[in-house]
């Protein structure tokens, strides 16, 4: 009888903590939101011709600052410096926004495509997260398919850098989608079924999720229903 209250115990504190995480990762993920939107606000007023010059060395170079700040994000993960560098990352990732708002600006119907694209972002979010959170099943058996499925669209980015094919550049924002849609869906699972247990971590994988959603469905966008003036 003692052995099966202690396991109903800790079951319930399984939970709460599950439940606390969660709460914990929404909450930090809100409040990323304002330093992505001051970064793009910021990234729309900067000049960017120096990435068009040298696409690759700005690709790489932005590669080696945002990893260093992840870097620093799963260093100081249980600390207060973790979620400082989290929203210092989160403003970064909003400056570099700045050349697709740039461009989508440049169609006539420009704000409403980024509008468009925000409100497709949440509502596939909030669609999958609460799929996860429902269902409380465990999706962690993706988690080796979307990795190499990441790499390989990693790969055909940096491709198409010297490539420059509008077919490949959509075929990977289509596959982009599904794979940051289905990272949505892992990830959340992860949380909700205990296998991600710091809420700074997990803010900063959800984030990275809805960030890649969003910049690939506003491509297609632009790509597919873009006015030009």
């Amino acid at each position: 009888m003692q052995t099966h209250v202690q396991t109903v115990g800790q079951v319930s504190e399984r939970a709460l903590q599950q439940n606390r995480v969660l709460r914990n990762t929404y909450l930090l993920l809100a409040l990323s939101l304002i330093p992505t939107a001051i970064g793009a606000f910021v990234g729309v007023q900067l000049n960017f011709s120096f990435m068009a010059g040298s696409p690759l060395l700005s690709f790489l170079l932005f590669l080696a600052v945002a990893w260093g700040l992840m870097w620093g994000i799963q260093k100081n993960k249980d600390s207060g410096l973790g979620v400082a560098l989290l929203l210092g990352f989160t403003f970064l990732m909003g400056v570099m926004l700045g050349p697709i708002l740039q461009v989508s600006l440049g169609f006539r119907n420009g704000a409403a495509l980024i509008f468009t694209a925000a409100a497709g972002t949440s509502v596939i979010f909030f669609a999958l997260a609460g799929i996860a959170t429902v269902t409380k099943k465990d999706f962690s058996f993706m988690g080796k398919f979307l990795f190499i499925g990441l790499i390989l669209v990693l790969l055909a980015m940096v491709a198409n850098i010297f490539l420059q094919l509008p077919a490949l550049s959509l075929t990977i924002s289509v596959v982009a989608v599904l794979i940051f849609s289905a990272y949505i869906l892992y990830d959340v699972s992860r949380i909700v079924t205990g296998g991600e247990t710091n809420y700074i971590m997990a803010t900063l994988s959800i984030y990275l999720d809805i960030y890649n959603l969003f910049v690939h469905l506003l491509r297609l966008l632009l790509a597919f229903a873009g006015e030009r003036d």
